[in-house]
């Protein structure tokens, strides 16, 4: 006895006057009791419970009362051809039963598709143009909230220096700052040797390969040396910031900050900002050097002017104002890099696969809205004159 109960492995689905039972033994099920209306809750659980079995013969003598419902669940649990061919053998079910359990497996194999309407290609544009721009509409006004509330708390804790948390902020220093140098130097180098040949096979029909110098210079001062490091930190750290804070959203470590009565922003935003302000300006500056040298040294290779007159050239033909010009872009586009990595990471709704969406978010975001500031910026500064 004790042998056979091992082996025997009941769902049961009870009402308290019509019980209803699915018993599966040695690869066996036995439909028993009154499967019903009244009985459908348990009924569901009981279905789901023994689905997830494997059994070669199915018994339905059990079966007492049935109705439509209970024959939903068989439905459910065996799949309206294998239902059908036990409910028609002979001698398997009373009359009535039989007819109930193939009239409603019938239903459910002809059911006939629902037919969608079809949609005209200009109303699904217009339908998806309309989304996508609800879209970004909607993440513009959560970014433009999110920058109003990160300046309200730097404000507020600019004012108070006891507040000022230095540590993190050395820290992002370090982390955005120093850590990228070596890259910064290394892509803005071969980049001011790229435009360097570029200009020195272009202007060599004109008879004009001096001027690459100043082809490498202004690019550089003005644009390459702000842009292409601005564009490396929204890859490198704006992702950062987004898988920090995202993975401390996560482990519920941002409440755990609230609960405190602290400010996540205070904690997490300002410090990353502040660092992203500081960091990208010198970044900047050793772009524009970096590239400069790249251009320097293809232009004594190939073009024989050598870095005294190279240097000569920059000094009497660009101006100081050059330099100014995209120096000045570079606490934008840090500012907009940082909270953007920060807002993509509070974003974040509790999963690794969140993470991992925001974080390609921020950083596509970021570099977006750098080459849109500074095509505006370009503009602007052209208008003016400067």
């Amino acid at each position: 006895m004790t042998s056979t109960a091992s082996k025997k492995k009941s769902v049961f689905a009870a009402s308290a006057s019509s019980p209803g039972e699915a018993v599966v033994t040695d690869n066996s099920l036995r439909i028993r009791g009154d499967w019903t209306l009244q009985n459908y809750p348990v009924l569901q659980q009981a279905v789901a419970a023994a689905s997830t079995q494997a059994f070669e013969s199915v018994d339905l003598s059990g079966l007492e009362r049935l109705d439509t419902a209970g024959a939903s669940q068989l439905i459910a649990l065996l799949g309206p051809e294998r239902l059908h061919s036990l409910a028609s053998a002979p001698d398997a079910l009373p009359a009535e039963r039989s007819a109930l359990l193939c009239a409603v497996c019938d239903a459910v194999m002809n059911r006939p598709e629902p037919e969608l309407p079809a949609i005209p290609v200009i109303t699904r544009f217009l339908a998806e143009t309309g989304q996508r721009t609800d879209g970004i509409y909607q993440l513009l006004k959560a970014l433009n909230g999110f920058i109003g509330q990160t300046l309200a708390v730097l404000f507020s804790v600019l004012l108070r220096p006891w507040r000022w948390r230095v540590t993190p902020f050395i820290a992002a220093v370090q982390e955005t700052g120093l850590n990228a140098l070596p890259i910064v130097a290394l892509l803005t180098f071969l980049v001011g040797a790229v435009v360097a040949f570029l200009g020195a096979t272009v202007l060599e029909s004109f008879g004009a390969t001096i001027y690459t110098v100043n082809l490498v210079a202004f690019s550089f001062l003005r644009e390459f040396g702000v842009l292409l490091a601005a564009i490396l930190l929204a890859g490198r750290t704006a992702s950062a910031f987004t898988a920090h804070i995202g993975a401390m959203k996560v482990n519920q470590e941002l409440d755990a900050i609230r609960t405190l009565g602290l400010n996540p922003i205070e904690l997490l935003v300002i410090p990353r900002v502040l660092a992203m302000m500081v960091s990208l300006p010198i970044l900047a500056f050793v772009g524009m050097i970096a590239g400069m040298a790249g251009g320097a040294t293809v232009c004594a290779l190939v073009l024989d002017i050598y870095p005294p007159q190279f240097i000569a050239i920059v000094e009497r033909s660009v101006e100081l104002r050059h330099y100014l010009v995209g120096l000045s872009k570079a606490p934008i586009f840090a500012f907009l890099i940082a909270v953007i990595g920060c807002l993509e990471g509070f974003k974040v709704s509790g999963s690794a696969q969140s993470v991992g969406e925001h974080t390609t978010s921020s950083v596509v975001q970021s570099i977006f809205m750098v080459i849109l500031i500074d095509s505006i910026a370009a503009m602007f500064f052209m208008e003016m004159g400067w």
